[in-house]
């Protein structure tokens, strides 16, 4: 349960002003929720507990002392580790950075997240959502909540989603695109920048090694690994009855005998097809897995098993 009233953000030149609703008096209180609700800007309520996530405290170190002559993949860069100690089993070319596509869209959830959002609060898809946005099944004027905003985004890698949810939590793009640096920045990661939250823009850049840190970093929020862990999912769209789409998992390591923990795809041209992923054998181990500058779409899941496979024939060697 939320402790105290939430607060109210304005957009009409207060940004930077915070209103404790309940130290107002009620004809104030009445004109700050008209403010509020007729602000073209939209800012979420504080959340209920469901949406919060304990505050991440750790710091991932990689050991790259641990490196191994591992398989030849086609690819420009890769990670592997062993979760569970930061062993780092296999890298190539890990510090460079490189355009990293949609995975910048799991930096855009822990800062959502990060505000606390209220996950039922409704958002409607806007033409500038919609602009020059690459394929997707959320037409202009579609208003779903933030819960099914985060799985398309998260899942089927919809790029208006994401960007609806930017546009609702900070008011615009670029605010969004400073929270996601200020976010990576706190996080110690020093070759990660973003413009946008969709990764559509290729200079959103990072490394294979800083990768690997956030999807660790992403896999500290239950609701990220909730989402990322399912095969597909059925969001609803609030303002046409009856209307739901499916929303499938682009991470296709789902498939496969291995259990996907957390994770996420990307593509656009300047990055050639990615992926990061943490996964869990059957005997409970787990490895974190970047690929990036994969030339094709199955081969980069192909490149992928045949490096989570190699890695865990090294844990069974080690143990």
């Amino acid at each position: 349960m939320v402790k105290e009233l939430p607060y109210l953000k304005l957009s009409n030149g207060l940004e930077n002003k915070m209103i404790r609703l309940h130290s107002l008096p009620k004809v104030l209180l009445l004109l700050a929720v008209l403010v509020f609700f007729s602000a073209n800007t939209i800012y979420f309520l504080e959340a209920n507990a469901t949406s919060n996530h304990e505050d991440i405290n750790k710091q991932f170190y990689f050991d790259f002392s641990t490196v191994k002559k591992g398989p030849y993949l086609n690819l420009k860069a890769a990670l592997l580790i062993d979760y569970s100690n930061g062993n780092v089993l296999y890298s190539k070319n890990s510090e460079k950075k490189r355009s990293i596509a949609s995975l910048s869209k799991l930096v855009t959830a822990m800062v959502l997240l990060d505000h606390k959002v209220n996950l039922d609060s409704v958002v409607a898809i806007s033409k500038a959502d919609a602009r020059n946005s690459s394929k997707s099944r959320l037409r202009r004027g579609y208003q779903l909540t933030v819960r099914d905003l985060l799985h398309a985004s998260l899942l089927s890698s919809d790029n208006r989603a994401a960007r609806a949810l930017a546009r609702a939590t900070s008011g615009s793009i670029k605010a969004f695109a400073v929270e996601m640096n200020k976010k990576v920045k706190e996080l110690g990661l020093k070759n990660t920048i973003f413009f946008e939250p969709s990764g559509l823009d290729k200079r959103n850049m990072s490394t294979a090694i800083e990768i690997a840190k956030i999807v660790q970093y992403s896999y500290e929020y239950p609701i990220i690994q909730k989402i990322t862990q399912k095969k597909n999912y059925y969001v609803k769209v609030r303002n046409k009855k009856n209307k739901k789409l499916q929303m499938v998992n682009t991470n296709r390591i789902i498939h496969s005998k291995y259990k996907v923990l957390a994770g996420k795809t990307g593509y656009i041209k300047a990055s050639d097809y990615c992926l990061t992923t943490i996964v869990k054998n059957k005997k409970g181990e787990k490895l974190t897995l970047v690929v990036l500058g994969v030339p094709g779409d199955k081969l980069r899941f192909k490149e992928a098993r045949k490096l989570i496979d190699w890695g865990f024939r090294q844990l069974k060697k080690s143990s």
